[in-house]
């Protein structure tokens, strides 16, 4: 089984004309071409049968593409903030880069409990399947991340199929998954609306590996330095990529950012989730 990648700030443009993890070499895979990129906000996802305040509140999205091409590759972004609090927006690192961004919000904790969140992450994906051809995009090329709560969300959209089967989709359809520094085990929040402290590791419906399984789409996980990361968070993504590979699922990735904490490590992240995207992409 492979090492994790444990990366130096230094290393991490040096990494970029090689390969991830001894994946196969991306340099072959065509730079971005200049276009011109709209943004179109806060557009609502959960829409149908009288939806609830925080609803229409919290299941918006916006949508950031290049325009004048198609069939480009999407990631879908969920922010981070505990499933507690944040906003969506689409980071810097993937702007310009000849992909579309949706980035999405969700309802928040307290006011709402678990699964709502992640039925809203589901919902969110489900509209960019039937949308983004609207902007141009590929659905064929449609990718999920997203950092810290939002990357335990995308693990949670792709690997338990039941969320996104519930929106008449199979969540082998997407292309890729790539959580920044999520939780593996379930979520601290979730377990605090059990009154389980979040030092109490709990394995169970709601945590990604619970989920782990062979047929799943391309996995990148990625994590900051375990010496600096909240509790155990590198551990518990190097235990969820080893029970992948365990399972027979071949194409799991993790990376170490050494030197970058939790909050830290997300924007030399967005390299490695571009390139991830484009090696991917050129195979489907």
């Amino acid at each position: 089984m492979h090492s994790p990648a444990r990366i130096c700030p230094t290393l991490v443009l040096l990494i970029l004309a090689g390969s991830i993890g001894g994946g196969p070499a991306d340099a072959a895979a065509p730079a971005p071409r200049s276009f011109q990129y709209q943004m179109e906000t806060n557009l609502p996802y959960r829409t149908g049968n009288d939806p609830t305040e925080g609803m229409r509140e919290r299941c918006r999205l916006d949508v950031y593409h290049p325009v004048g091409t198609t069939n480009f590759a999407t990631v879908v972004w969920f922010h981070g903030g505990g499933l507690t609090g944040g906003e969506r927006a689409v980071p810097s690192g993937l702007q310009n880069q000849g992909i579309a961004v949706v980035a999405a919000g969700y309802r928040l904790s307290p006011q709402v409990h678990a699964p709502a969140y992640i039925e809203d992450a589901a919902a969110a994906v489900a509209w960019t399947f039937r949308h983004i051809g609207d902007f141009g995009g590929d659905t064929n090329r449609i990718f999920v991340s997203g950092h810290s709560a939002g990357g335990y969300l995308a693990s949670m959209v792709g690997l338990d199929k039941r969320w996104l089967a519930a929106q008449g989709m199979d969540a082998n359809a997407i292309a890729g998954l790539a959580p920044y520094s999520g939780q593996a085990i379930t979520h601290f929040t979730i377990r605090a609306e059990r009154g389980i402290p979040e030092t109490r590791p709990v394995i169970d419906e709601y945590a990604p590996l619970y989920h782990a399984r062979p047929d799943a789409p391309p996995l990148l996980i990625l994590s900051g330095d375990r010496e600096l990361e909240l509790l155990g968070r590198y551990e518990e993504n190097a235990y969820f990529a080893r029970m992948m590979r365990l399972v027979g699922h071949t194409n799991t990735v993790l990376h170490e950012f050494g030197g970058y904490g939790h909050g830290a490590m997300a924007e030399p992240g967005h390299p490695l989730l571009l390139q991830f995207v484009r090696r991917v992409s050129a195979q489907r």
